[in-house]
């Protein structure tokens, strides 16, 4: 299996430690990353239907039908494509929406490709329009319509495709145009991690990477890490300097909690980001309810930061509510910062 990559997009979110997206921090990232549907923790019901479809597919001696994985970033979706490539002992070609700039870009992937090969393309929803419908007869018939020349002499040539998978990623299913996402005949919905499941990819990682960890170390950045392997692996790394530096080079629970609290991340995975907007909410606007703009201004980030960095996690952990007048804070954000719904602190 060969692996191409092709401008895949950083999603453009702050450096924040939590942060799901790839950063800087994660350069050695596929180092970590399994190779077989049977070394992938989690995501039980995905891999359950995955490795029928894989199964089947090799048996036809078919490509697989075209996948859409979506749900969260950081969950394993360029993992599971790269993954479905080598139990199909394929190749994959890896691009992202954003670097399809126009209808040639596409058509020149797309014919470059081999019988059953797979191409990736990561955060498909940032398609531009004219590469979209140029993908609908690829997928739908393998075949590309291509325009040469200009008004009347304009004519339609079409040229035929080998037969191929496309596999295509998005944290934004909603915002799929119905033609395209019809055309998918496999969609797998990722789910966040649970702490148990987090605690063995933190272990497998460490074994890779030759960092001695315990037990209680390991479940300490499990449970810390948001319910996103890719946090979890980030941690153990920033973990292990400390472990280095102040104690014997040993992860301890005591090692990972005193890491944990110089890194500002609590025991629910809220960073300091996180809390500063809870406590904008509680102290300057009463709890709220308060606009976006009028938060952003007050914490000092865009709009659209907290819209798609911050907010999202707080709302599945219940701390933020977002209603028609604005943010609300919740009972458990009045809870987790040991304040009362007075506005006093509780000691």
């Amino acid at each position: 299996m060969s692996i191409e990559f092709n401008n895949v997009s950083d999603g453009g979110e702050e450096q924040r430690l939590v942060t799901k997206t790839l950063i800087s921090q994660d350069d050695n990232e596929a180092t970590l990353r399994p190779k077989k549907l049977s070394e992938f923790v989690g995501q039980s019901k995905a891999k359950t239907n995955l490795s029928v479809y894989i199964e089947a597919a090799k048996k036809r001696g078919e490509p697989i039908d075209h996948i859409l994985l979506y749900g969260p970033p950081g969950l394993g979706k360029t993992t599971l494509a790269a993954i479905i490539a080598n139990e199909m002992s394929v190749n994959i070609r890896i691009t992202s929406g954003p670097a399809i700039e126009k209808p040639g870009d596409l058509a020149a992937l797309l014919t470059n490709l081999d019988k059953n090969d797979i191409l990736f393309i990561d955060e498909i929803h940032r398609l531009n329009r004219s590469v979209e419908e140029i993908l609908y007869p690829a997928m739908e018939d393998y075949a590309l319509d291509i325009i040469i020349g200009k008004g009347p002499a304009a004519r339609s040539i079409r040229l035929d495709l080998p037969r191929f998978t496309l596999i295509g990623a998005t944290t934004r299913a909603g915002q799929l145009t119905s033609p395209l996402r019809d055309r998918f005949g496999v969609m797998l919905r990722l789910e966040l991690y649970t702490p148990n499941e987090l605690l063995k990819i933190v272990k497998r990682s460490a074994e890779i990477l030759g960092i001695p960890i315990e037990e209680k170390g390991a479940f300490e950045i499990a449970k810390r890490s948001r319910g996103t392997p890719r946090i979890a692996n980030r941690i153990l790394k920033r973990v292990r300097d400390f472990a280095e530096v102040r104690a014997k080079g040993v992860i301890t629970r005591m090692v990972a909690d005193m890491a944990l609290n110089a890194l500002e991340i609590d025991d629910l995975g809220l960073d300091s980001t996180d809390r500063r907007l809870l406590e904008s909410i509680i102290w300057n606007f009463g709890g709220g309810p308060v606009g976006l703009d009028t938060l952003a201004a007050t914490v000092g980030e865009e709009a659209v930061t907290i819209e798609d960095v911050v907010e999202p996690y707080l709302m599945q952990s219940g701390f933020l509510n977002r209603t028609p007048r604005g943010r609300c804070a919740t009972k458990k954000a009045y809870e987790h910062l040991n304040v009362d719904f007075n506005g006093q602190l509780e000691f």
